[in-house]
């Protein structure tokens, strides 16, 4: 028998005993590779591993980031047996197929390629890494994904005929059965894993007449990705149903829940949303993946000065800070990144959230459950009987709760808090429409932070933009900046999905609460007035934030535009 690999390193001198036994041990918790387990534990890298095999099997090493890779092989092997033996496939010549693997001593994976596609395999060795990022950048949409859609379209008769039944009419006992059934199970668990896998925040599943569609966000853009056959509805809400322990009998109502993955050895959280329609129940899932939440301000989008006084309030003793935006906007990120920043072991912070997005170690969390009588207001309550530092409330949404915050601002509290408004200064005027005198908003805010989420032009496919020199004049850019002004774009390529933008950055309205300010919001003037008042002070609009953005390179004319008003 051929010694392992974990063996073959130690007697190569590249990693301790110790280390190996370690590596198994990590092994056995998360499962995978070995070689996988040893890169994460530091004690080797991917390139070592990667030249070690190339010499141990007398294979080339190759490098998937440079070019060399054919397009149009990718459809020789499907996405499933990729993903299942971590292989690319690079190029074809005559009858030979080279496939990059990280682990070319996997000869039933080289068998069972070479009787898929007819060819002889050539093997070579890439990282892991690099095949997972090939992976998910050639095959955008998954076969496995169409395979099953396309067994669930040419299914038997019998199989159908429980789904195609009118609600009213659906055994819940049979229907328990059905969802259980392997391609019903496998279609679910293949769009939650896409949609992960993609990097999308929320995933739709709505019901039509005629059609049954899926769609999922991506940076803030809903894309349309698949239609199930629409005999599957019923069967399909009722499975996410049951993962997340919702009452697959109780059609007629709104119901809400979660469900907890576990991808790639991370845990995802999905908050599970179903609501009734003419057609069938629309299914909405929140993707909430700690694993790709930044909590660091400094890599959030802050220009300078808006992060020193964003800085400056939240460590300051009492007061509130207020952060607002419409739903989407990344307000959540925004507080939490200020919690891990102040979270410090000689401090109390307590949050009531509506509902618990991520959680914080450290922090002392409570879930807001108004059909039990715990609002946000009793939850605060609450709280100032439990000795306190700091407090943020997730949502101030009536008088009662913004009086509570108002007052623990003004005892010795620091509270953080969002609102829905478009901006910061109109903030002020949604608290007084709430009926806080403007001398406790005066004495109490410290600091009001508006913003907004744009997205980010692909780095890979960006290209200079030709814009008018009118659109920059009256989008704000000075006339002797045009000159020299350049705006980009993404052309659209496969790691953008064709959509020229990756990723998304955060635009900032940081309105510091100074003297001058204060005494415009005790005399009752109108948002127009307190934010000329703070823009003389320095404070950058939306707009402004957009456009430095835009000077850059990181955004688009397009998206300034689609997500800020001009001032």
């Amino acid at each position: 028998m051929a010694p392992k690999l974990g063996q073959l390193l130690v007697s190569n001198n590249l990693i301790t005993e110790e280390q190996l036994l370690k590596a198994l041990d990590l092994q056995k918790k998360e499962g995978g590779r070995i070689g996988t387990s040893l890169i994460k534990l530091a004690f080797i890298t991917d390139e070592m591993l990667v030249q070690f095999l190339s010499r141990q099997y007398g294979v080339p090493a190759i490098s998937l980031s440079a070019d060399g890779i054919d397009p149009s092989v990718v459809k020789f092997i499907p996405y499933d047996v990729a993903y299942k033996y971590q292989i690319f496939p690079i190029s074809k010549n005559g009858a030979s197929l080279t496939i990059a693997m990280a682990d070319p001593s996997n000869v039933f994976a080289i068998d069972d390629i070479k009787f898929m596609t007819g060819y002889d395999v050539k093997p070579v060795v890439a990282t892991e890494t690099s095949i997972k990022g090939a992976i998910t950048k050639y095959y955008e949409q998954s076969d496995a994904l169409q395979t099953v859609v396309d067994s669930l379209t040419d299914a038997t008769a019998e199989n159908l005929d429980l789904i195609q039944e009118t609600e009213e009419d659906v055994d819940i006992s049979e229907l328990k059965n059905a969802v259980e059934e392997a391609p019903v199970v496998k279609l679910v668990n293949l769009i939650l894993g896409e949609a992960i896998a993609r990097g999308s925040s929320d995933i739709h599943i709505e019901p039509y007449e005629k059609d049954f569609r899926v769609r999922y966000r991506i940076d803030g853009v809903l894309y349309d990705v698949m239609q199930p056959p629409i005999r599957v509805k019923a069967a399909l809400s009722s499975r996410i149903k049951i993962m997340a322990e919702l009452d697959i009998a109780e059609r007629r109502l709104p119901q809400d829940g979660r469900i907890k993955l576990k991808v790639k050895n991370r845990t995802v959280d999905l908050r599970v949303s179903t609501l009734p329609t003419l057609f069938g129940e629309k299914i909405v899932m929140r993707i909430l993946d700690k694993s790709s939440l930044v909590l660091d301000l400094t890599r959030l989008g802050f220009e300078q000065q808006a992060l020193k006084d964003f800085d400056e309030a939240i460590r300051s003793p009492y007061g509130m800070v207020l952060v607002t935006g419409p739903t989407g906007s990344g307000k959540t990120t925004t507080l939490y990144s200020a919690l891990s920043t102040i979270n410090k072991i000689d401090v109390n912070i307590m949050t009531a959230e509506d509902p618990v997005e991520y959680n914080l170690l450290g922090v002392n969390q409570v879930h807001v459950r108004e059909d039990i009588g715990l609002t946000f207001a009793a939850a605060l309550r609450s709280f100032l009987r439990q000795d306190p530092d700091i407090i943020m409330v997730g949502e101030i949404r009536d008088k009662e709760t913004a009086e509570i915050a108002v007052k623990a601002a003004l005892t010795g509290h620091l509270v953080l808090s969002t609102l829905h408004t478009n901006d910061a200064p109109s903030t002020v005027s949604r608290m007084l429409n709430m009926g806080i005198e403007p001398f406790l908003v005066s004495a109490s805010v410290l600091l009001i932070l508006a913003q907004r989420l744009c997205r980010k032009v692909c780095e890979n496919c960006r290209e200079e933009e030709n814009v008018p020199e009118s659109t920059l004049l009256d989008m704000g850019i000075l006339q002797e900046e045009l000159n020299t002004f350049k705006c980009f774009k993404g052309r659209g390529c496969s790691i953008c999905s064709g959509t020229g933008y990756k990723g998304r950055i955060a635009l900032y309205e940081v309105m510091p609460v100074k003297d001058d300010l204060k005494e415009l919001i005790i005399q009752g003037a109108p948002a127009s007035d307190l934010k000329k008042g703070a823009t003389r002070l320095g404070m950058k609009t939306l707009r402004m934030s957009g456009l430095t953005k835009l000077k850059e390179g990181a955004t688009s004319v397009e998206e300034v535009l689609r997500v800020t008003f001009g001032d």
